[in-house]
């Protein structure tokens, strides 16, 4: 029996056959993928395993019966991780889950979050997903083994949102003991497009602070990353939105700046319906390069997987045999002829499964793609983030000491004062900057002359910029939109605002500013902003 140090997790790959093993005691299970299947896991359930090398099967229940059951992959990942933090934790102090006290909830978030002792404190934001994990696993367990539910909480449901109330103007929320003060203020970074441009150059392309490429690089994958970061920036998607994206969704660049295409809804958080969203010409422009079928590296990393007949020892492959982009609907193959299968209720690893047939054999509609050419999974963007962090810190300290001479001390601390740097939720958030800044500049010169009754009669009607900036980031309510971003747009100079648009966006906003003029700005009429609401027909 292997013995483990601390808890660790596995998560379920049902597009892989079960590794080749001779070991009997195995063997008499059958199929281990099936046998899990009848055991109410699928792909993504998360297996914890304590250390002692076993799993305790009453926490990997939690995964795959009642309401987590029904969540998608990605929770299951992040409740897993927290999950085995908490396991981890109780160990150390000596207790067990099902033995958890109060006082121990309570000093598992000191220990996260203010103890001296922990090297690895984190954020009031970041314990969020902690106190989500436990609050829901809890109130499962206690429910289930009649365990005592140790979280200190106002209600038993699991949803954040439950315990959200209407109020005047904002969401109104009653205080979750275990929550820690401040965590709902939210850190808000955005980059300026030059900004993000030198970071993607250094930290993406191989690049140096001086504009040099570096000698050796090898970036196979860069036009790829290149052009994922740019359609976040672009699109203000969130990473699992932008990262299920299927090839035959994207509509071709063309002559206007922003193009519409449509966000599944089972690709969206919360998977109630779909939306519209926009993207700018040069966003569509990068991401074809990349799928160029004889320059990009797409093409080239399906060849090598084909040659490797990768894709025929996939589980679980789902054939297309087309698509209708007029009812948004792909054509399956099936034992009666093709089916018709609605885009809207394919989920990010319903997608991964999704391939045609080519003279050279498979391929995947999946547009992003890993090196060896599978889909690339939504997590693993945050490893591509964290490279690149990395390469801009050795970059910066290349900068400060090009001879070598200072000592690896002094180095780690030029990384750590590296001022550059960013995350995928940075772009979202640069693009909610950069919309706020073109919607305060519009409804600064159509309202001009109106008297304070009137500009506020104006916005009771056609609603103000959260309302708009809202619809652009896909929130349900203008109040999760000024929950997020009121407090640090608040002071913003339109000067500084306006800064963050590069040429071609700017060139829209004054053609924009010379409409109104031509109107005087007496007359409201509708507004067709290339990448708004109304625009980009």
């Amino acid at each position: 029996m292997n013995v483990l140090e601390h808890w660790s997790v596995d998560f379920y790959d049902f597009t892989v056959p079960p590794p080749l093993t001779v070991d009997p005691d195995i063997l008499r299970f059958g199929d281990l993928l099936d046998r899990a299947a009848r055991n109410g896991a699928r792909h993504g359930t998360p297996v914890l395993t304590a250390p002692s090398g076993r799993p305790d099967p009453r926490i990997n229940l939690f995964f795959r019966t009642g309401r987590m059951a029904a969540h998608e992959a990605s929770t299951w990942r992040r409740y897993a991780y927290a999950l085995i933090v908490w396991l981890d934790f109780l160990d150390v102090i000596g207790t067990s889950w099902d033995c958890a006290s109060v006082r121990d909830v309570e000093a598992f978030k000191d220990w996260r979050i203010t103890d001296l002792r922990n090297d690895e404190r984190i954020r009031p934001t970041s314990f969020d997903t902690d106190r989500a994990a436990l609050k829901s696993f809890y109130s499962w367990a206690s429910s289930r083994y009649g365990v005592f539910n140790p979280v200190p909480t106002v209600q038993a449901d699991d949803s954040d949102e439950a315990a959200w109330t209407p109020g005047p103007g904002y969401m109104q929320q009653r205080r979750d003991p275990l929550r820690p003060a401040g965590s709902r203020r939210r850190q808000v970074k955005w980059l300026l497009r030059a900004a993000l441009e030198q970071w993607r150059n250094i930290g993406l392309r191989g690049f140096d602070f001086d504009g040099l490429r570096r000698d050796g690089w090898r970036g196979f994958n860069e036009d790829r990353d290149c052009a994922f970061v740019d359609g976040l920036y672009g699109t203000g998607l969130r990473v699992r939105e932008w990262a299920s994206v299927l090839d035959v969704e994207l509509p071709a660049s063309g002559g206007e700046r922003m193009a519409e295409a449509w966000l599944a809804a089972k690709c969206i958080k919360g998977g109630e319906e779909g939306r519209k969203y926009w993207i700018p010409r040069r966003v569509l422009q990068s991401v074809e390069g990349y799928a160029d079928p004889l320059e990009g590296s797409r093409a080239e990393v399906i060849r090598r997987a084909q040659r490797r007949g990768r894709y025929d020892r996939l589980r679980g492959v789902r054939i297309v045999t087309g698509h209708n982009p007029r009812t948004g609907e792909l054509y399956i193959e099936g034992s009666n002829g093709p089916a018709a299968l609605a885009l809207d209720v394919l989920s990010p690893d319903e997608r991964r499964m999704l391939f045609r047939r080519t003279p050279a054999g498979l391929e995947p509609l999946c547009l992003w793609l890993s090196v060896n050419g599978l889909p690339k999974k939504v997590h693993s963007w945050e490893d591509t983030f964290d490279d690149a962090n990395k390469r801009v810190a050795e970059a910066w300290v290349r900068r400060a000491d090009p001879d070598g001479r200072l000592t690896e001390e002094e180095r780690e601390r030029i990384r750590r004062e590296c001022s550059l740097w960013a995350t995928a939720h940075m772009c979202r958030h640069s693009f909610a900057l950069k919309w706020f800044s073109i919607l305060s500049l519009l409804e600064e010169r159509r309202l001009e002359g109106f008297t304070p009754e009137e500009v506020e009669d104006f916005r009771d009607q056609l609603g103000d910029i959260w309302l708009q900036l809202a619809i652009l980031l896909g929130h349900k309510h203008p109040d999760t939109t000024r929950g997020h971003y009121l407090e640090p747009f608040t002071g913003l100079q339109l000067s500084y605002l306006m800064s963050l648009l590069d040429d071609d966006e700017q060139a829209g906003v004054d053609s924009l500013v010379r409409i109104f003029a031509r109107h005087g700005g007496s007359t409201i009429v509708p507004v067709a902003v290339a990448g708004t609401p109304g625009g980009a027909r």
